[in-house]
């Protein structure tokens, strides 16, 4: 993977991770455009190094809101912060379990499987067109409210379904506030991308050739300032109700998609 491609992906990743658009479906879409013909491992490698870029930018956009968190719980009482967090490992465990038991099935949806990512892309666009429509209310993200986006978050690691959107969304249908809905989202999912990497690192999975290292710095690099970019700009969309347009854009790049891989079957 030259160069050039590992910015175009790196900044696919860091935007698609945040604007509900589905990073995993772009990334698909992206490797078959630019004909991508890196063996698995080095390709999961590179997927991987992406990856922790954007869990970095998120922790970085939201370092006030986890300093104060990790405040909270250090007082060692049931507040809102440990609360909080034990909402976040609530939703966690839809996700692991599918990580865990059908890690292998979910595998065999990726490497180029287009037809599938046009379909996902255009369920992630009905998803947006009814949250944008939600009334916005003052509700906190419940205990009940945290697992039911849990299996959003699940159900988006099919290629095509984007994770914030699939989130964010169910969160205001639920009727939770929209910046709150937002600030869950981006922040669930941090404790995810890091236990997966740890996984994928032990696993033995993952080749590394020194040769690599100019792709994966600059790749990192794009990922993670296109991350902050997007995770500070999706939240400010949503509190507006601007979800429609992202809608719009996945209905057309699913249509796209479909008619890409019908034409070259």
């Amino acid at each position: 993977m030259d160069i050039i491609d590992s910015i175009v992906l790196g900044i696919i990743q860091g935007l698609t991770e945040f604007l509900p658009v589905s990073s995993s479906g772009h990334l698909e879409l992206g490797k078959a455009v630019l004909g991508d013909n890196s063996v698995p491992k080095e390709s999961l490698l590179f997927t991987v190094v992406l990856h922790f870029a954007t869990a970095l930018s998120t922790i970085v956009v939201f370092r006030k809101d986890i300093i104060d968190i990790l405040k909270g719980i250090l007082k060692l009482e049931w507040n809102d912060d440990l609360q909080f967090i034990s909402k976040i490992a609530l939703s966690m465990l839809p996700a692991v379990f599918v990580g865990l038991f059908f890690e292998e099935q979910l595998e065999q949806l990726f490497g180029g499987n287009i037809l599938l990512v046009g379909c996902m892309l255009i369920v992630t666009a009905a998803l947006l067109f009814l949250a944008d429509r939600a009334k916005d209310t003052n509700k906190k993200v419940s205990f009940g409210n945290a697992l039911i986006i849990g299996v959003s978050q699940a159900i988006a690691m099919l290629p095509g379904i984007s994770r914030s959107g699939a989130t964010i969304s169910t969160s205001v249908l639920l009727g939770n506030d929209k910046t709150k809905a937002a600030r869950f989202s981006f922040l669930m999912v941090v404790p995810l991308i890091f236990g997966k990497i740890v996984k994928d690192v032990y696993s033995g999975e993952i080749s590394y050739e020194t040769s690599n290292f100019t792709s994966l710095s600059v790749g990192f690099i794009a990922a993670f300032i296109s991350g902050l970019f997007a995770c500070t700009w999706m939240i400010a969309l949503v509190k507006k109700s601007k979800l429609s347009y992202f809608a719009i854009y996945c209905v057309a790049v699913g249509v796209t998609a479909i008619i890409f891989s019908l034409l070259n079957i």
